[in-house]
């Protein structure tokens, strides 16, 4: 299984800690006492769930001038007619997926094209599904315009635990679809803006693949 580079630090830290604290009960208990055991079966396990928030998954890259595809695995939990304020300032379609812990953590680009917009913005640590999370707390806005100038938004939006957004993208910045533009660590949410008449192709609570399941079709 192959890991993401923002895992590395997270993973040797956590690696460190847990051998201290075993041989440090290993030291302080006697012999064959079951808190040893339980600690490292508990070590085990917790390790385990720290290594697989970084894996990354064989895809193919999707690549399609009209659709719009995933840029996280998670659930679909928002799909509704919005006023856009901070790049359109007018009525977009948003969709919105939300990043489980067990989720992959990696973010795409869900269309090719330039990127024209880029901003940071820091912010509040609300769960992810908080109406205000899109808009409070710490998140990135990247607009990306596709060869015949439609423009598609989406946002990296950290929730509760996550609190580590990187990006690998900047304002000029050529991109492809389905090429990694980031990462958001220990899940959270992403939103995507789409023009009014572009077709879904996703509902409520679908489970998405990232940089494989097609969001929307552009007129």
């Amino acid at each position: 299984m192959k890991l993401h580079r923002e895992g590395y630090t997270i993973m040797t830290a956590t690696a460190i800690v847990l051998i201290f604290i075993n041989l440090g009960l290993n030291y302080l208990l006697p012999e064959g006492h079951w808190g040893v055991g339980l600690t490292l079966v508990a070590s085990i396990v917790l390790f385990i769930l720290v290594v697989q928030f970084f894996r990354v998954p064989k895809r193919l890259a999707y690549q399609s001038e009209k659709q719009v595809v995933a840029p996280c695995d998670g659930k679909v939990v928002v799909i509704e007619e919005v006023v856009e304020t901070e790049y359109f300032k007018g009525p977009r379609r948003q969709i919105s997926i939300f990043m489980s812990p067990l989720n992959v953590h990696i973010n795409w680009n869900p269309i090719s094209g330039v990127i024209q917009y880029f901003k940071y913005h820091p912010g509040l640590y609300l769960v992810a599904w908080h109406p205000k999370s899109s808009t409070e707390n710490e998140r990135t806005t990247v607009v990306i315009r596709n060869h015949v100038g439609v423009d598609i938004l989406f946002r990296q939006i950290a929730g509760a635990a996550a609190r580590r957004i990187r990006w690998y993208v900047k304002e000029g910045d050529q991109v492809e679809q389905s090429t990694e533009m980031g990462f958001i660590k220990f899940g959270s949410r992403v939103d995507i803006f789409v023009p009014l008449d572009a077709a879904i192709k996703v509902n409520l609570q679908d489970k998405t693949v990232g940089s494989v399941t097609v969001l929307a079709e552009l007129k």
